[in-house]
């Protein structure tokens, strides 16, 4: 199946210039911020419709952006032959049902954080999309950004030594949202916030594997997380402390500290500076890296997608389908600890 128009000449092994022509589900502010990234990526996609549950919406985010088709339905959008790949930019509860339409019409799929409301989710939607070979990646955009390659060629250079602890937090006043304070929609502030620093401590170990975690949260009337602490020790020996808040603004730092030095991340869920200091006391600031972007950052999840399904891949390099389970895992294990059910759990 050609979903994707002839982007890569497979007998003369050459790369044309076809478009990742995308369709949008939801009109929110992360969609608004992915259209405009779009629009700045014109030799490579194209925003081909946007869908919303009201067609007025959907219609006025389309005006927005400059996009010719508006639809008051996700199917209609799904049915658009023109569209090759949809990015689901909707709350977490509708992710898997919609990622499923979409696979079942033969579309590729970008979505955003959390991936599913739990790992037994995402493995329906990955089961699809290996069975009708489409390409399906979750849109965390850290993970696709160069500031990770920079912290783990840091790491594996020994420059600072062995890693011993990981520190990650990330707090904004969002409770009152409520994609954070129902439980129908996935709320709480794990999956919504909570992942950056996760995942910040599991590419800073990455190749380390987990031997014991444990975790607390303080929870509302509604039995969502508004807060948690997450502690794991891996293998290594390493140790990382994660930490969420929705009802706060923290400093969203991340720290990675070895025997030899540290690394100090000046906000875990959008990177601009990195530092590395020496372990003397009083420590020395040995270096400076700043971190900067094309565009705004969200480019390189789009270039992952359209590369990726150019070449017929299923999966990110960058965010692989095990590492997208692995994350659900971690959340659905310590949401289990703490009794909290979310989306289709609650039926």
């Amino acid at each position: 199946m050609m979903a994707f128009g002839h982007m890569h000449d497979i007998l003369g092994g050459k790369e044309t210039n076809a478009m990742l022509r995308i369709g949008i589900i939801g009109c929110g502010n992360i969609a608004g911020t992915l259209a405009d990234t779009m629009l700045q990526m014109p030799d490579r996609v194209k925003i081909e419709a946007v869908a919303s549950r009201s067609v007025e919406k959907a219609g006025d985010f389309a005006a927005r952006f400059g996009v010719d088709k508006a639809y008051g339905s996700y199917e209609e959008l799904y049915d658009d032959e023109d569209v090759d790949l949809v990015y689901v930019a909707t709350p977490h509860a509708f992710h898997c049902t919609q990622m499923l339409d979409a696979l079942e019409r033969g579309k590729h799929i970008l979505c955003e954080k959390a991936f599913c409301i739990n790992a037994q989710e995402a493995e329906k939607v990955f089961a699809l999309a290996a069975k009708k070979h489409l390409y399906v990646a979750e849109a965390i955009w850290t993970r696709y950004m160069p500031s990770r390659k920079i912290i783990n060629d840091i790491i594996s250079s020994g420059r600072i030594g062995r890693v011993t602890t990981i520190s990650a937090n990330l707090g904004y006043r969002i409770s009152q949202k409520d994609r954070i304070a129902d439980p129908a929609l996935g709320g709480g502030a794990l999956l919504d916030i909570g992942i950056y620093p996760l995942n910040f401590a599991l590419m800073a170990a990455e190749g380390d594997t987990i031997k014991s975690m444990s975790g607390l949260a303080v929870k509302t009337e509604r039995n969502i997380d508004i807060r948690s602490t997450i502690q794991m020790e891996f293998e290594s020996g390493t140790m990382a402390t994660i930490y969420s808040d929705a009802e706060c603004v923290s400093d969203r730092r991340g720290i990675i500290c070895g025997t030899d030095g540290s690394i100090e991340v000046s906000n875990v869920n959008d990177p601009d500076e990195i530092q590395i200091y020496s372990t003397d006391r009083p420590r020395v600031l040995l270096e400076t890296i700043p971190i900067k972007h094309a565009i705004n950052g969200y480019e390189y999840e789009i270039d992952a997608a359209a590369k990726g399904v150019a070449e017929g891949r299923t999966e990110s390099e960058a965010m692989p389908w095990r590492e997208t389970l692995r994350v659900l895992r971690i959340m659905d294990a310590m949401r289990s600890v703490w009794g909290i059910k979310l989306g289709s759990e609650l039926e």
